[in-house]
C-alpha cells in the first residue's frame, strides 16, 4: 500500500500514528482505515480535481458564501486561484456540515480534524467492529425497511432544519451501523435557503431512500414525505422533531397532479435501476 504524502504528513505531526488499510475510493476521495490516540478511525483525502469537475458542481454550489470578495472575484472569472478557491471550498463544505449536523444530533460520523487537506473522523463500524456496509449492500426485512425510513427520513428533517440539503443521499452514502442509519458524504450539501434547485433535491434525496426502502416495504412508494417536509419548511413550521404523516395534499388547481406523480415514481423507478446495475457490477 502506497500511503499518500498527506497522510505521512499527518503520521509526522503526529495526528495520526499510523495508516493502517485503504477502506474506499471514489471519484473525489480516498478514505484510509488509520489508528489516532489509541483509537481506530478513518481518514478522507480529497483528490484533487480537474476543472471539468467543477461544471459539475455549479448547481451543488449556488448559495455558498466565498471566504472574502477577492475569493468571490476569483471564482467567478474562473481563474487558476479561483479553482484552487472553489476547491477548498469544496472540502470544507464537508467539514463544517459535518460539525453542524453533528451538533444538531444528525446521525452522521463524528468529526476529529481537518489537516492538510484530509478529513479525519469516526469510524463507523458494524456489530463485530467491522467496518459498516453501506444501506445498498444489506438485506432488510419488512419491518427493518420501515424503522430505517423513519429514522432516514428524521435525519432528513433535522438537515433541513439546519438550512442544508445533502444532495446526493442514496443508499450508497447511508452505512447501516448498529444502531441504525448513519449518513455519509457532505462535500456537494445544498443550501436550502440560497439554491433555486434544493426543492428539487430534497425530493430527489428523499424518494431515492424511499425507492431502496421501498423494496422490502413496498408501501413506503406511496408517501410523499419529501413534499410534506418541504412544504412545513417554506411555511416556517418545520421543527427537528415535527410529527410527518407522509401524506400531501397537491393543490390540483395550480400544478398537474398526474405529471408530479409520473415525475417522482420516474425518479424513484431510475433509483431502483441504478441501484441494481450497482449490484450488478459488485457481482462481477
Amino acid at each position: 500500500m502506497k500511503t499518500p504524502a498527506s497522510l505521512l504528513t499527518l503520521i509526522e505531526e503526529g495526528v495520526i500514528d499510523e495508516v493502517v488499510r485503504p477502506l474506499k475510493s471514489g471519484k473525489e476521495a480516498a478514505v484510509y482505515v488509520v489508528r489516532s490516540g489509541g483509537e481506530v478511525r478513518c481518514a478522507k483525502v480529497y483528490k484533487d480535481m480537474a476543472h471539468r469537475s467543477f461544471q459539475k458542481r455549479v448547481q451543488y454550489q449556488e448559495g455558498r458564501k466565498s471566504r472574502g470578495s477577492r475569493e468571490s472575484r476569483a471564482v467567478a472569472t474562473g481563474s487558476r486561484y479561483g479553482r484552487r478557491q472553489q476547491e477548498a471550498e469544496w472540502k470544507n463544505a464537508e467539514v463544517d456540515a459535518l460539525y453542524q449536523l453533528r451538533a444538531a444530533g444528525v446521525r452522521v460520523p463524528e468529526p476529529h480534524g481537518f489537516f492538510h487537506g484530509v478529513l479525519v473522523m469516526e469510524l463507523v463500524t458494524d456489530a463485530a467492529g467491522f467496518s459498516a456496509p453501506r444501506l445498498g449492500e444489506v438485506e432488510l426485512t419488512a419491518e427493518q425497511a420501515r424503522e430505517f425510513h423513519a429514522v432516514l427520513v428524521r435525519q432528513v428533517v433535522r438537515m433541513l432544519c439546519c438550512g442544508l440539503i445533502h444532495g446526493d443521499l442514496s443508499a450508497y452514502n447511508v452505512l447501516v451501523g448498529p444502531d441504525g442509519p448513519v449518513l455519509i458524504d457532505f462535500p456537494q450539501v445544498v443550501s436550502a435557503a440560497g439554491n433555486n434547485a434544493a426543492r428539487t433535491m430534497l425530493l430527489r434525496d428523499v424518494n431515492n431512500l424511499t425507492a431502496t426502502l421501498g423494496r422490502w416495504a413496498p408501501e413506503l412508494l406511496d408517501t410523499w414525505y419529501g413534499e410534506e417536509m418541504w412544504a412545513l419548511f417554506e411555511a416556517g413550521a418545520l421543527q427537528p422533531d415535527t410529527v410527518l404523516t407522509g401524506e400531501f395534499t397537491f393543490d390540483e388547481d395550480t400544478i398537474d397532479l398526474d405529471g408530479v406523480r409520473d415525475a417522482i415514481n420516474d425518479a424513484r423507478e431510475l433509483a431502483l435501476i441504478r441501484q441494481q446495475g450497482r449490484e450488478a457490477q459488485d457481482e462481477d
